[in-house]
């Protein structure tokens, strides 16, 4: 399925104006602190937070405007862009859902404290639009024009691993949280409210990693499967797991934490491996799933572990230049060229 032209505009400019709406909140920040530096200090966490001006933003809304500016343009050009519009809107929707109760009760003026829920309701009206947008829009593709696809084999494979790993290192590091912050620090890190202090505009720090972790688990078994979501799923894990491992790492570099990684206890150790997994991770993901997906084919075809039927097809099903049982008929080029007429019924 593809999206009416109606439908890609109408994608197009909801997701630009999520952008802008992003866009703004940044500029005020830089405005507020007197520059780019300082906000860079306060979202990688190198900031002194003595008489310091708070932010509205973390590196969140960053990557969320550079989703939103790269799904208006696949939702003019793509032939996913129906997937696209539909993650885009689902992640912005997720994202910005603690705002409802968190903005209300925030430490800030009354004038922008308004201006950030209004913010927060424009978001979700969006995010739920684009939603509907991708579904109600859709339509079949025509004959000759290019069809929605998922990542190749290969490089779902290596996408399933990847984020696999991330989501894995991150879950370890929630579990581990869980005994060493005081007992009063739950259920806020999650859903936000004293003792913490999130900027305005943003979610708690719980609610965004558990997210983060559905997201890469998600699309890593999108990915693994072929399936067309998983590559902007994939795409914007990837850009939150890129962001952690800068910031974590400029964090560190900051603090001299890597000369004396020697001196250090296992768990800091551990957390600056983890940094520097998340540095990795993030840029092959992104590089793997931007490149042009690949349709997949049922049935006979050899799979990425060179064993065949590994995807499709059934473990009973005739082995390519194999003679097959009695009645059946070999297709005269298995696992190439378009599917056939009538193809059997597919984080």
């Amino acid at each position: 399925m593809t999206l009416t032209r109606g439908a890609r505009i109408t994608g197009a400019v909801l997701c630009a104006v999520l952008a802008l709406t992003a866009v703004a909140w940044i500029v005020r920040d830089v405005r507020a602190l007197g520059g780019p530096g300082p906000l860079w200090e306060y979202w990688a966490g190198t900031a002194s937070l003595r008489d310091f001006v708070r932010p509205t933003t973390t590196s969140t809304s960053l990557v969320l405007l550079l989703a939103c500016a790269a799904a208006a343009v696949a939702a003019l050009r793509s032939a996913s862009a129906a997937s696209v519009l539909i993650v885009t809107g689902l992640v912005t929707f997720v994202l910005r859902l603690p705002g409802v109760w968190t903005v209300a009760d925030a430490p800030a003026p009354d004038e922008l404290r308004d201006r950030a829920l209004l913010t927060t309701y424009a978001a979700l009206v969006a995010g739920l639009a684009l939603i509907v947008v991708g579904a109600a829009g859709r339509r079949p593709v025509p004959q000759g024009e290019e069809r929605p696809a998922g990542p190749g084999r290969g490089a779902g494979v290596a996408v399933f691993l990847l984020l696999g790993l991330q989501a894995v290192i991150f879950i370890a590091w929630e579990i581990r949280q869980s005994f060493v912050f005081p007992s009063g620090f739950y259920p806020e890190w999650f859903i936000g409210g004293a003792p913490m202090s999130t900027p305005l505009i943003e979610g708690p720090p719980g609610w965004i990693t558990v997210t983060l972790i559905l997201m890469s688990l998600v699309a890593a078994v999108g990915a693994v499967a072929g399936a067309a979501l998983a590559r902007p799923l994939g795409l914007i894990a990837g850009g939150f797991i890129l962001a952690s491992g800068v910031l974590g790492v400029a964090r560190s570099i900051h603090f001299e934490l890597y000369e004396r990684f020697t001196d250090l206890d296992i768990e800091g150790q551990l957390t600056l491996l983890s940094q520097v997994c998340s540095l990795l991770i993030g840029p092959v993901v992104i590089l793997l799933l931007a490149r042009k997906g690949a349709e997949r084919t049922s049935g006979g075809t050899a799979g990425p572990w060179g064993g065949p039927n590994s995807w499709g097809g059934g473990w009973g099903a005739p082995v390519p230049g194999q003679p097959g049982p009695q009645g059946y008929q070999q297709p005269q080029a298995p696992g190439f060229g378009p599917p056939p007429s009538s193809p059997p019924p597919r984080w």
